[in-house]
């Protein structure tokens, strides 16, 4: 597939890089002098200097044959200027990042629609609805929901006692009857592994899954995964990601407060949230959030634009009472460093995005996608088409890649937590666990 990535921050980078590895040819349109030169050389693309609202470059960057258009740049009007004249040369599929709210309304989607954009995507609302999943989801450390929220794709940190430490995957499946769950990957020391039965659970491991939502209860019981109910929400940083989350979580009834430094924003805060207790105050200032029950805090998300604050201030918010912190982390070395030192939950609103973005990419019918925080390892929705090779075969004769598994197969109402004994029928929802190296594999094998 021929694409143009316009802006190459860290989103545009993270989208062509996965892109090419896949096999893509991808243009990448920067205005930065700097930039072009980093892009040359750890890209594998061709980079065009020049502003993506521009004709001139559009076609220097072959616009003419490109089969998808992404606008990524921080700008919301390059975007849609950028994607206008996309639509002009008739560029079949077209996806734009929007930060301002103004532009997410059903609205405006509608509008975008008739501009041939086919995809709006806003950081904002993709963070807080992954930051919402794993709130949700107490002592996760990474949580998606697929096929309706009735599958959930849960990740959680063995720690020092863990009954599942020291366990094999083989003696895990002994308990398959009574707890039906598929163990999709282990990442340790920063190898995300597809563990066989003779594997072993270690304590440090970060152990994803895949289960019926109605399930997690009992799970989390028996794996001793069990904490009380989130209430009590504190939230570092009032820019758009902190609003929207507030925003959220006190519509569902949490006892949300947000913390800010700056006093004019906490006065905008306070006009604009109901409901929110808005704290002016810096994220380091223990006293002042003592003062305001930080001990009693549930949950401490901090989402300011510093991530390295925001790790520093989750760790402190937890030695003073804080039972789980989450922290907005962009950098991969830091995305897998903050677990070590004691951060419950790092989102990213780089990788947020771009599965976002690559849901609409990927081959075949994808209903669904997620891409785990400590690798590019993807949970994908994939919908069985009426003609399939895999169809009504057992799953044990089937050759999947090595490096992917599949979790959950979901037909009508049913969910089935698959053995090798069972098999694929047209219109199912499967749930693939799949390493980058054979993502492509997986889209042609279920497409």
């Amino acid at each position: 597939m021929n694409v143009i990535v316009v802006g190459a921050g860290e989103v545009g980078f993270h989208i062509a890089d996965r892109l090419s590895k896949e096999g893509h040819n991808v243009t990448v349109i920067e205005k930065s002098a700097e930039k072009e030169r980093v892009l040359k050389a750890k890209l594998n693309a061709l980079v065009v200097r020049g502003s993506g609202a521009g004709a001139e470059t559009l076609e220097q960057a072959g616009i003419g044959s490109a089969e998808l258009f992404i606008a990524v740049t921080n700008q919301d009007e390059v975007n849609m200027v950028a994607c206008l004249l996309a639509n002009e040369y008739n560029v079949p599929r077209m996806i734009a990042r929007i930060k301002s709210l103004e532009y997410t309304t059903a609205e405006w989607a509608q509008n975008a629609k008739k501009l041939g954009i086919d995809v709006l995507i806003n950081p904002q609302n993709v963070v807080a609805h992954e930051v919402h999943e794993i709130v949700s989801y107490t002592a996760a450390t990474e949580a998606a929901e697929f096929a309706g929220g009735r599958v959930v794709f849960l990740g959680y940190l063995i720690s020092r006692g863990s009954p599942l430490a020291g366990i094999t995957l083989k003696e895990l499946g002994g308990l398959r009857g009574l707890y039906r769950m598929v163990v999709t990957a282990i990442v340790r020391k920063h190898e995300t592994i597809i563990p066989r039965g003779e594997d072993a659970i270690q304590e440090g491991d970060l152990v994803y899954f895949v289960c019926n939502r109605r399930d997690v209860p009992a799970i989390n019981y028996l794996f001793g995964f069990e904490k009380e109910q989130s209430k009590n929400i504190f939230i570092l940083g009032g820019g758009r990601i902190g609003a929207a989350l507030a925003q959220k979580f006190s519509s569902l009834r949490f006892r949300v407060k947000i913390i800010d430094r700056d006093h004019n924003q906490c006065q905008q805060l306070a006009e604009d949230l109901e409901n929110v207790t808005v704290i002016h105050a810096e994220g380091t200032d223990i006293d002042a959030l003592r003062n305001e029950g930080l001990a009693q805090c549930d949950v401490y998300v901090a989402v300011t634009d510093d991530e390295q604050s925001n790790i520093l201030c989750s760790l402190l918010a937890k030695s003073y009472g804080a039972k789980r912190a989450i922290a907005l982390v962009n950098r991969h070395e830091l995305l897998t460093l903050a677990p070590s030192l004691g951060v419950d939950a790092c989102v990213s609103p780089r990788l947020a995005t771009a599965a976002a973005v690559l849901k609409s990419v990927r081959r075949g019918q994808v209903a669904g996608i997620a891409t785990l925080e400590q690798s590019d390892a993807e949970v994908l929705e994939m919908v069985m088409p009426a003609e399939n090779g895999l169809l009504r075969q057992p799953l044990k004769d089937v050759e999947l890649p090595r490096g992917a598994i599949i979790g959950a197969i979901v037909r009508g109402d049913t969910v089935v937590i698959p053995s090798g004994e069972d098999r694929l029928e047209p219109a199912d929802h499967v749930i693939v666990f799949a390493l980058p190296n054979v993502i492509h594999d997986c889209e042609r094998l279920f497409s």
